[in-house]
C-alpha cells in the first residue's frame, strides 16, 4: 500500500481531492490517502477573543466573562465543526474513487504529521492550503517547516475552486470576435 497523508486546513473541495488522486493516478500499488486536519483549541480561541476585546475595557465597554459552561459549549461547536470539515474532505477524497481514511489533531499539526508519517509508514505528503505570502516568504509555513522535519517528499498545493470553464470558454470566444472585427481588447 502506498500510504500519503494529506495536511489540509481547510475542508477538501471536489475538485481539490480529484487534483490531489489525479497525482497518483497509474500506481504501482494501491494508494491510500489519510487526511490530517488540525481542530482549533477552544481555550485559546476563547482567549484570543478575549484578548481581542481587551481594548473594550480602555474604551469603557463592558469587559466579557466566561464560564466553564460557556467555554465547554464553545469547545463542542469547534468540536463539531471540525468534525463536519473532515467528513467532507472525506467524502470528496471517496468521490474521487480515493481509498480514504482522516483524523483531527488538537496538538500542533507538523508534530502529528511526524508521529503519523512513522506510524503508517506513509511515502509522502501533500499539503493543501490557502496563500499563505508572508508565512511562505519567511519559510515558516507548514510546507517548508515539513520539509525540515520529515525524511519524506512534501509536495504543497493551494486550495482552489473547480474552475468555471464555461465562462472562461465565452470570454476567449469574445475576445477572437474583437479581434477579428479589429476592435481593441
Amino acid at each position: 500500500m502506498y500510504d500519503i497523508v494529506v495536511l489540509v486546513e481547510q475542508p477538501v473541495t471536489d475538485w481539490d481531492a480529484r487534483q490531489i488522486t489525479a497525482l497518483h493516478h497509474d500506481p504501482p500499488e494501491p494508494v491510500h490517502y489519510h487526511v490530517l486536519m488540525p481542530v482549533e483549541d477552544a481555550a485559546s480561541r476563547v482567549e484570543a477573543t478575549i484578548g481581542s476585546l481587551a481594548a473594550s475595557e480602555v474604551m469603557g465597554t463592558a469587559a466579557l466573562y466566561l464560564d466553564e459552561a460557556d467555554l465547554e459549549r464553545v469547545h463542542n461547536e469547534i468540536r463539531q465543526a471540525s468534525e463536519a470539515a473532515l467528513a467532507t474532505s472525506l467524502a470528496a477524497f471517496a468521490r474521487a474513487g480515493a481509498d480514504v481514511s482522516g483524523e483531527l489533531t488538537a496538538i500542533d499539526p507538523l508534530d502529528r504529521l511526524a508521529t503519523l508519517i512513522g506510524e503508517r509508514e506513509s511515502a509522502e505528503v501533500v499539503i493543501l492550503t490557502r496563500p499563505h505570502i508572508v508565512a511562505e516568504l519567511l519559510h515558516v509555513d507548514w510546507t517548508n517547516r515539513a520539509r525540515r522535519k520529515l525524511k519524506v517528499p512534501v509536495l504543497h498545493l493551494l486550495c482552489m475552486d473547480e474552475p468555471d470553464w464555461e465562462s472562461e470558454a465565452e470570454d476567449e470566444d469574445a475576445r477572437e470576435a474583437r479581434e477579428e472585427n479589429g476592435s481593441p481588447s
